[in-house]
This record gives C-alpha cells, sequence and structure tokens, in this order.
C-alpha cells in the first residue's frame, strides 16, 4: 500500500474509531469527570504542551491523576507518589487517564498508532528522533515503543523501536499494535 493511501486509511480510521469510542465510552468519561471533581475538585483534564508532528507543539489531554500542586513535568521525572491521587493511581494503572487523547486523535493532532509525544523540555529524545525521521510520525495513543518497552526509561530503545515502527508501518502492523495494546495491557 502507498504512503499516501496508508496516510488516508489511516486518518478514516482514527476519526470513525474515534468518534465511536467517544460515544461508547461516554458513561465512563462522566463516571471518571465526577470522581475526579469530588475527589480534588478541578480541573478534570491535565493539559500539557507535547512535540507532535514535525516537531509541531499541540496540547495533550489526560483525566487528571495528580493533585493540583504537583509540579508539571513527566511523571518519571518525580521522585515519589506522593502527588498522585487515589483515583489517578487507578486511572494510571488501567490507562483510563489516556482517553481524553481520543480528542486530540479526532482532531489530527494524534492518531491510534504511532510513537508517543514528549515533552517540549526532553531534548536529547527529540534530537535523536529528527535525527532518524521519527518526528515525521504523528504521535499515537500507543505505539510499537509502548508495547514492548512499557517500563523502561531506556529512552535508546525506545528510539530503536520507534524507528523499526517507521520503517514497516502499515495498517496490519497498526492493527497488531493495536491488539496487543488491548489484549496485554501492556500499551498506551
Amino acid at each position: 500500500m502507498g504512503s499516501t493511501r496508508y496516510n488516508i486509511l489511516k486518518r478514516i480510521i482514527d476519526i470513525l474509531g474515534s468518534i465511536s469510542l467517544l460515544i461508547i465510552l461516554l458513561p465512563l468519561f462522566l463516571l471518571v469527570m465526577a470522581a475526579i471533581l469530588v475527589i480534588d475538585g478541578r480541573p478534570i483534564f491535565f493539559k500539557q504542551y507535547r512535540v507532535g508532528l514535525w516537531g509541531n507543539l499541540f496540547k495533550i489531554y489526560k483525566f487528571r491523576s495528580m493533585k493540583k500542586e504537583a509540579p508539571n513535568v513527566a511523571s518519571r521525572n518525580i521522585e515519589n507518589n506522593e502527588y498522585t491521587t487515589g483515583i489517578g493511581r487507578f486511572l494510571r494503572r488501567t490507562s483510563i487517564d489516556e482517553l481524553p487523547q481520543l480528542l486530540n486523535i479526532l482532531k489530527g493532532e494524534m492518531s491510534f498508532v504511532g510513537p508517543r509525544p514528549f515533552i517540549p523540555n526532553e531534548g536529547e529524545i527529540l534530537k535523536e528522533r529528527e535525527k532518524y525521521g521519527i518526528h515525521l510520525l504523528k504521535p499515537g495513543l500507543t505505539g510499537w515503543a509502548q508495547i514492548m518497552a512499557r517500563n523502561t526509561n531506556n529512552q535508546k530503545k525506545k528510539i530503536e523501536l520507534d524507528l523499526y515502527y517507521l520503517e514497516n508501518k502499515s495498517i496490519f502492523l497498526d492493527i497488531k499494535i493495536i491488539l496487543l495494546t488491548i489484549f496485554n495491557n501492556r500499551g498506551v
């Protein structure tokens, strides 16, 4: 399948899939929103700038899993769990906190499958992504690196896996990644 046809088909899947899931998951969204509101008040959503396609910035959406006074940095850079709320631990463990990114997918800022978007101040990894052309991929809700190396901080390994995805991207690989994400609960 040619690159243009792949991109068009992928965008159609992203639009139809995100609309369908937003409708299906609306009761869950409302329940989570109410829980966050009761437990820690507003805001319900966490918004943060991330680096997307071509290095452009966009605001990513997540359900807020941390207390209001938490520093606005990558969660892996926080030494302890003191900032995470009780509901937040559940949302992260189940990856439900990531579901508002369906809005990012619908807006065209993300795709279901692609490399995870990084925070702009993560310069070293962003330079590596640009070096290998990974920045030419739309970031994803899940990706090859997420299912193969989710709980590792080894950025070199993640770059290698993102590069594999770049060189082998196809609708079939995207479907495989989505299925592995769902059934192994290792992605997102």
